[in-house]
């Protein structure tokens, strides 16, 4: 026991006396082994350090964007969001031979040197603005093939909402639903602010913002002056993407509906019965109460003045009768085929003028790629295109039912006539009765021919049948119904005497005492 304190007390003034040496006279490791007869490794453990390599000065290195730092600080003045693989591309005719990860690099250094702008907070006095933006929220509803937008009203200073989908975001589509909410509020605010859609805002000029001509007609006609926020500035439309947000978070999640109709019915009860009623997160206040107490009396009345809200596009009539219409085709009257006509529809109705004159009207269809048909139209196109007639039946063979019908749309792979045809046929039937007519054209088809000649010689030499003109029709029921029994010419016998019957073997009778 005494043989170990005795070493750890040697062992501890052994290391007070490196310590001592190393930190007070400033001897090197090298020094104290030498004098203390120690090994350096020892020195070191007692130092409790180990042997560290010096420190070389690093190399500096001249980076390969060295020279191209000036320019790479332009393009970033010039288009803030510029991509690092943009950057790559326009170094390249300047010379650049390096790669994309240290111009990344750079690109983020610089990013983080540049000021981060300040916001301020944005007031708006009861009244004074609503702001406006549509919402992409895809495929939504069962097999329909368009993409369901919503648009989302919000007033400013009460945050009382506005939403309805839609199945377009056309300026029609706009107005109309921007109609609604209108009405919905009951009024209009002094100004309204729109993201950069492009039925509003068509471009930003250095001068000024370029407005869509129709859009501001429409905004003079319910008396709102109307704001476009900048590009890529979120934070000036905050009052309309929150509650987008909301919508996204707190109505979407689990909904199923079966249509359009039904999706803007559970919209409606959820925005009257939660989204209006709720207190809101940062007013701490209840929207509808907000605006029905405060808000309302400062905006001004909605006007009466009406507008036109159809989407309008001017189209040329094609050669299969048909218009083009939002993904979808309708037919117009034949007779306008090449003609100029302007297309005009709405959420019910697709309407078609040549002029100030309506020439067609359809329901309006919501799908994609369909072809609607009036069936006027088709008919009036067959009185001027028998061969598209091939499988419908002139009224005179009727009576030949589906046998006349698989006859005529085989006749029409020919190159012949069908409506000498038609003429040919129809005289066999009123010549030699449309039953038996119908039974040789059977027997004509089986043959594999078609062509009245075919069916004429079938009735005439084959089953030898006479023709039997039918009686004549006049086209008047009167005077096609009337009936004539046969005459009785036995009285006329009576008018003149029976002539006498001469004996050959007699001699003749003097005439008037003369002899014969």
């Amino acid at each position: 026991m005494k043989a170990e304190d005795s070493k750890q007390t040697r062992e501890a003034q052994l290391c007070a006396e490196v310590l001592r040496l190393s930190l007070m006279e400033g001897e090197s490791v090298r020094a104290i082994a030498k004098k203390l007869a120690l090994s350096r490794n020892t020195v070191r453990r007692l130092l409790g350090r180990r042997a560290m390599a010096p420190a070389k000065a690093p190399v500096p290195r001249i980076s390969l964007l060295k020279d191209f730092e000036p320019a790479i600080k332009q393009m970033l003045d010039d288009a803030p969001e510029i991509k690092a693989p943009s950057v790559l591309e326009r170094l390249r005719p300047m010379g650049y031979a390096g790669g994309v990860s240290i111009v990344r690099d750079l690109l983020r250094r610089m990013r983080d040197r540049q000021v981060r702008p300040a916001f301020l907070t944005l007031d708006f006095a009861p009244g004074e603005a609503m702001q406006v933006d549509w919402a992409d929220f895809g495929f939504a509803i069962p097999g329909e093939p368009r993409r369901v937008s919503a648009l989302v009203m919000a007033l400013c200073y009460s945050r009382y909402l506005y939403i309805e989908f839609t199945l377009s975001q056309s300026f029609g589509s706009l107005v109309r639903a921007m109609e609604r909410g209108l009405r919905f509020f009951g009024a209009v605010t002094h100004v309204d602010i729109f993201d950069n859609m492009k039925t509003v805002v068509l471009s930003h000029q250095h001068a000024a913002t370029v407005f869509n001509h129709r859009f501001l007609a429409y905004a003079l006609a319910r008396r709102f002056a109307v704001r476009a926020c900048n590009p890529r500035a979120g934070h000036e439309k905050g009052r309309v993407e929150r509650p987008i947000g909301f919508v996204r978070s707190r109505f979407w999640p689990g909904r199923r509906f079966a249509s359009l109709l039904d999706l803007n019915r559970q919209a409606t009860a959820w925005r009257d019965d939660f989204a209006n009623n709720r207190v809101h997160e940062q007013t701490g206040k209840v929207p509808a109460l907000v605006f029905r107490h405060e808000e309302l009396r400062c905006m001004k009345p909605l006007s009466a003045v009406p507008f036109d809200a159809d989407d309008i596009e001017a189209t040329t009539v094609t050669k299969l009768f048909r218009v083009r219409f939002d993904r979808n085709t309708y037919s117009v009257p034949p007779r306008l085929v090449g003609q100029s006509v302007v297309v005009r529809g709405n959420d019910e109705l697709v309407s078609v003028f040549l002029g100030p004159k309506q020439v067609a009207a359809h329901p309006r269809c919501w799908a994609v790629g369909e072809d609607k048909e009036l069936p006027e139209h088709r008919n009036a196109a067959l009185k001027h295109k028998p061969r598209a007639a091939a499988g419908d039946l002139p009224a005179g063979l009727a009576a030949l039912g589906d046998l006349g019908r698989d006859y005529f749309k085989v006749f029409a792979a020919s190159s012949r006539s069908i409506q000498k045809e038609t003429v040919r046929l129809t005289l066999l039937c009123e010549l030699f009765g449309e039953r038996a007519t119908a039974s040789a054209l059977d027997e004509v088809m089986k043959t594999g021919h078609v062509g009245a000649e075919y069916v004429e010689y079938v009735l005439r030499h084959k089953k030898g049948l006479v023709p039997a003109a039918p009686p004549l029709k006049l086209g008047d029921p009167e005077l096609d119904g009337l009936s004539f029994s046969e005459p009785d010419l036995s009285i006329y016998d009576s008018l003149f005497p029976a002539p006498k019957t001469i004996d050959p073997g007699e001699p003749p009778q003097p005439v008037n005492g003369e002899r014969p």
